[in-house]
């Protein structure tokens, strides 16, 4: 058995007890108000992760790419929902998943793209169905439920037999940082996507699913009445920006990246073998009442070492410093000292990487290691 202390730096250290955690209290919330859950596997892109969320089996996912796709199709998962905006020349990769008998949808909120599937399908004889993204915050993709687009797009899917529902994400509420704002962005996930189901079935479109999902909304949430579905994936192993906004606690991340002291810079700063291209670039907490920098600093064993951030970033180089204001002095911390940083953003970090390996909470040791899939 090798520990954390073993392989050569940085690689990702996952505390599977804190993903199990993570995962179950997701669960009991949503099980609770009797929804499903959708697991996002854009997080993880891991089967060994995703597994954990459907007691060591299979179930209903969300990707972010085609690549995803066919990992998860290649183990056995078969109901996928692609929840990128649809492009055309992507169209015969999709049909080739579901001709392998996976129950594969696809997502576009225009006229243009609901007409180049159709053309897809009745040209090859296949039915690949869709669901129509549906804007509730102005935050990326879709359209208003009160579009001219929504109808003449339900009526090209329906007629095609490729209209299976409609789907929104409240993107903005990863920057709600108080619980009633979570929860009021929460309701309006919910009512603006059922007002554009409400509006297909009216024209008498069936409109089967209605999926919704952010983490933040997801554990917010306390109605989901006439939602068939919430997707959510950053909570498999949360981060600082998740704390940040008050939707965990910095003792629930489960993911972080082992790096190793290689030199100082006076009493103003240490230097680790973990640059961007370890951790990224993400600074997604600078914008937060807490700015963590580039991520919280902790021991080997996960002990956070106060007001130690990971301050700056080159592409192989991290730097450490004191949080700024802080009265503390610089810990001494000699070459071949292993770190672990925290990350602002787990999805980021984790794609930085090919491997997690695998330990306990409260234990170095290395109990597995699980690949992940990158790419497109």
């Amino acid at each position: 058995m090798t520990t954390l202390q073993a392989p050569d730096t940085p690689f990702l250290a996952l505390d599977v007890d804190r993903v199990d955690a993570n995962i179950a209290r997701l669960r009991q919330h949503l099980d609770l108000l009797g929804t499903p859950l959708r697991l996002h596997v854009k997080t993880a892109k891991s089967v060994d992760v995703a597994a954990r969320a459907f007691g060591g089996g299979t179930g209903p996912i969300t990707v972010s790419t085609l690549a995803e796709a066919e990992y998860f199709a290649d183990a056995g998962w078969t109901d996928i929902l692609y929840a990128v905006g649809l492009d055309p020349h992507k169209l015969p990769r999709a049909q080739a998943l579901v001709e392998r008998g996976v129950d594969l949808t696809m997502l576009l909120d225009s006229i243009t793209q609901a007409d180049a599937l159709v053309q897809h399908c009745r040209t090859h004889g296949v039915t690949i169905p869709a669901l129509i993204e549906i804007d509730c915050d102005g935050h990326r993709g879709g359209i208003r439920p009160d579009s001219a687009d929504l109808i003449p797009i339900g009526r090209r899917l329906a007629d095609a037999g490729c209209l299976r529902g409609v789907l929104d994400h409240a993107g903005e509420s990863y920057f709600a940082t108080t619980a009633d704002d979570q929860r009021a962005a929460a309701g309006v996930e919910r009512v603006t996507v059922l007002d554009a189901a409400d509006r297909l079935r009216q024209a008498d479109f069936a409109c089967p699913v209605v999926s919704v999902g952010s983490t933040p909304t997801a554990h917010a949430t306390a109605e989901l009445t006439g939602v068939t579905e919430v997707r959510a994936g950053n909570f498999v192993f949360f981060d600082l920006v998740m704390a940040g906004i008050g939707v965990c606690r910095v003792a629930d991340l489960a993911l972080s990246v082992v790096v190793t002291v290689i030199g100082h810079h006076g009493n103003e700063g240490i230097f680790t073998d973990g640059g961007w291209m370890a951790t990224s670039r993400d600074r997604g907490t600078a914008q937060q009442a807490v700015d963590q920098g580039y991520g919280l600093v902790a021991d080997i064993d996960g002990v956070l070492i106060p007001d130690l951030l990971m301050v700056g970033a080159s592409q192989e180089h991290g730097v450490l410093s004191i949080r700024p204001g802080s009265s503390r002095r610089l810990p001494h911390l000699p070459i071949g000292t292993r770190l672990r940083i925290l990350p602002n953003h787990a999805c980021a970090t984790a794609a930085q990487h090919s491997r997690y390996l695998v330990h306990h909470g409260g234990s170095t040791d290395v109990v597995s290691q699980w690949p992940r899939h990158n790419g497109w």
